[in-house]
């Protein structure tokens, strides 16, 4: 039934992209910066307003970090993990070295704990939450918000350590085609496709088609597993926007995705064939006459559908009511050697609110929201450590329904404060109070004082927050099938300064401190013991992180932009039986510095990215044996000196021609080359020298840095403009 529902979506989206256009006619301005000075190849006149691709907003009361449509071209920016290569407050990782799910943290914390925003709806949760970075084209996107801190109430209660707000391509962009297409030197493909068409003055819609995937499989380190899995993605978006005469906005739309993906070991047999994983026949018991790989087979499908509908209750629209509903249905079929975990998640998210704009400084919002998730699990697991079968199966429901109010305060440009206070019923948990205060004030034109706090909540899913786990032969052990209601506060500030200097008015230097204290979270212990993994709740132990940054901006020269930023993060939590220590696997810096210069009227623009990523500290049994000794490599040495990994750099650049109407572009990632040794660990080799996934030392989840060494990319974006 779900595969005859997403056909239909299918089929509903194509229609619609066969419509004609029946706009009016009239300017178009771009303000993105991807096609500036110059006229489309349909005579439109284009007028230019230069972007930044990475800055913070002056405007905003929370401290923001905007990524822009000029900064999403920066790179080759396949999809949205791979769109902060320029940014140091959001690092993206790798969750485990077999399934290719990526990970964002933010104020050093997993980016299950920074809520995920499409244009104000909440997304990315439960099942979506591994995969779903790499379910959104970076070509979809306007630009990326990401507002550091306790955020709105507005949007519901989960926000912790921040907001990530994506804005699409919107339905009133006079662009009838857009086109991109890359592809890597590691065979990965990317294509994209966007259609804008305006039907009259009040109907316009935006059709988003993207499919990618791999031609080839690679080792490029040799250790017997394929560095990415093999994988193919399709994803289809149709979105639509009714503006009536009296001021009425309808926005609605749907979206269909499925995407395949099989990692693990890449065995010969003996006619020199390689061989992958197989679901359907992997056995625990390895067969003397039979190739048998371990690994991962992954089948994502999902589709989900909006609508949000805005009312103005007077001619100013100074008082309105909106409506906000979303629902989702995701579906996962994974299996990891002779483990399976089947789930299917119905979420739906509704908001009705209302507000009232008295006069230019005060200002209400208050309304009701809440979320439901009903989870359909069947969860088998099989590995040698274990003495038995460990299962469970069943349906689970979460939910939280909530009312809340907001108030703003404007004494002109000076100063700002928002007030926020919510009351949620969880359905396990019963009521819970959640306040979030923000503070701006501008003591001069140049000086910008943030501050903001407030209390997050949300209930964790043990196993898909942690979809590493299943990528090794170590047992379950503790609460992994209770999903916890996670309980953060987070408080913190920024000054920025905007300096009377450089070819722009964008020139500033700003320094910022955060701090995350969890009074309940669910704690995920590698270190109780080598052969388990224990899953428990702090329970009013210790958990926090600290969070320092430096930005500094300046465009020295015309068309040249120079921008520098550096992180540091001291994060502890208290383990059972070690009491406080820092968190494992957790950076403790990042530097980035961005160089971009453009030629005049930008027909040739150079994009310079280099990152230096700090130490962290790895898990005991990575570098020492149960003995307490140090493990080293072949030639003698530690394989983690003094249980830190090494500071390392990253390289990045891309030169972009402009042509009339197109761009090519072409550039490389990783230029250093650096990659992570023993990405898979385990003390039994199988009888070709790898490792032996079928015994309990197999861990595939310790990543802490490149998979891949240097990838080529080749790209063009073509536009058609609408006709003046």
């Amino acid at each position: 039934m779900k595969k005859i529902a997403i056909i239909i979506l299918c089929a509903l989206c194509a229609y619609a992209a066969s419509a004609q256009v029946k706009g009016v006619d009239g300017q178009v301005i771009d303000t993105t910066d991807i096609y500036g000075e110059r006229a489309d190849s349909l005579d439109a006149a284009v007028f230019v307003s230069r972007q930044a691709g990475n800055y913070l907003s002056k405007g905003k009361e929370i401290r923001t970090e905007v990524i822009s449509a000029a900064g999403l071209c920066k790179m080759a920016c396949c999809n949205l993990a791979e769109s902060f290569e320029n940014s140091a407050s959001v690092t993206v990782g790798y969750s485990d070295a077999v399934t290719g799910a990526r990970q964002i943290r933010l104020l050093g914390l997993s980016g299950v704990y920074t809520q995920m925003l499409d244009e104000t709806r909440p997304v990315m949760r439960g099942l979506s939450a591994p995969f779903g970075l790499s379910y959104v084209p970076g070509q979809w996107l306007e630009s990326i918000q990401i507002a550091k801190g306790s955020s709105s109430v507005i949007n519901g209660v989960e926000c912790m350590t921040g907001q990530i707000n994506m804005e699409h391509r919107k339905p009133t962009d006079e662009k009838p085609l857009f086109l991109n297409a890359a592809v890597m030197s590691d065979t990965k493909m990317d294509f994209n496709i966007a259609s804008s068409l305006q039907m009259g003055y009040k109907w316009s819609t935006v059709i988003l088609g993207h499919v990618s995937g791999n031609i080839a499989s690679h080792d490029m380190n040799h250790d017997g597993f394929l560095d990415d899995p093999k994988m193919l993605q399709f994803n289809l978006s149709n979105r639509w926007l009714y503006q009536a005469d009296n001021g009425v906005q309808v926005r609605f739309g749907v979206r269909a995705l499925q995407d395949k993906r099989i990692g693990g070991q890449v065995l010969t047999d003996g006619n020199g064939k390689k061989v992958l994983y197989d679901k359907n026949t992997f056995s625990m018991k390895q067969s003397q006459d039979k190739v048998d790989p371990w690994g991962s087979d992954i089948l994502n499908r999902s589709i989900n559908g909006y609508l949000k509908v805005g009312v103005p209750l007077n001619e100013s629209n100074s008082q309105n009511i909106a409506f906000i509903a979303d629902y989702s249905y995701q579906d996962m079929d994974s299996y990891f050697g002779a483990t399976k975990y089947l789930a299917g998640q119905h979420s739906a998210f509704a908001n009705l609110l209302y507000q009232n704009e008295i006069n230019e400084s005060h200002k209400f919002t208050v309304g009701l929201n809440g979320t439901f998730d009903r989870y359909d699990e069947d969860f088998r697991r099989i590995v040698a450590a274990a003495p038995q079968e460990q299962a469970n199966s069943g349906l689970t429901n979460l939910a939280n329904a909530g009312v809340f109010g907001e108030y703003t305060f404007h004494a002109g440009d000076k100063f700002s404060a928002i007030a926020g206070l919510r009351g949620d019923w969880f359905v396990h948990d019963g009521f819970k109070v959640s306040p979030r205060v923000t503070l701006k004030y501008m003591p001069i034109d140049e000086i910008v004082i943030r501050t903001n706090g407030g209390r997050g909540l949300r209930y964790s899913t043990p196993l898909v927050d942690n979809i590493g786990v299943f990528s090794t032969g170590k047992e379950f052990t503790g609460d992994y099938n209770r999903h916890i209601l996670e309980d953060a506060w987070t408080f913190g500030g920024n000054i920025t300064y905007y300096m009377p200097f450089g070819a722009s008015s964008n020139t500033y230097l700003s320094f910022d401190y955060f701090r995350t204290q969890f009074a309940q979270q669910m704690v995920v212990d590698y270190e109780r013991d080598d052969t388990k993994i224990d899953f428990y709740a702090l329970d009013g132990d210790r958990s926090f992180t600290d969070n320092f940054q430096l930005d500094f901006s300046v465009d020295p020269i015309e068309r040249f932009n120079i921008t520098a930023t550096f992180r540091y993060t001291n994060a502890k939590i208290d383990l059972l039986g070690r009491g406080l220590v820092e968190k494992p696997m957790t950076s403790r810096f990042k530097g980035v510095l961005n160089l971009q210069y453009a030629t005049n009227l930008n027909k040739w623009i150079f994009d310079f990215t280099a990152s230096v990523n700090g130490s962290s500290r790895v898990y005991d049994f990575m570098w020492k044996d149960s003995k307490g000794n140090v493990l080293v490599d072949g030639k003698g040495k530690p394989l983690y000196k003094n249980g830190r990994t090494p500071v390392y750099p990253l390289l990045y650049a891309q030169i972009t021609r402009r042509f009339k109407g197109w761009d090519v572009y072409v550039g490389a990632e990783n230029l250093t080359n650096f990659r992570q040794k023993d990405v898979v660990l385990g003390s039994v080799k199988d009888a070709n020298g790898f490792v032996d996934p079928r015994q309990a030392s197999f861990d595939a989840s310790c990543i802490w840095g490149p998979l891949m060494g240097i990838k080529a990319h080749i790209g063009f974006r073509f536009t058609l403009w609408k006709k003046a």
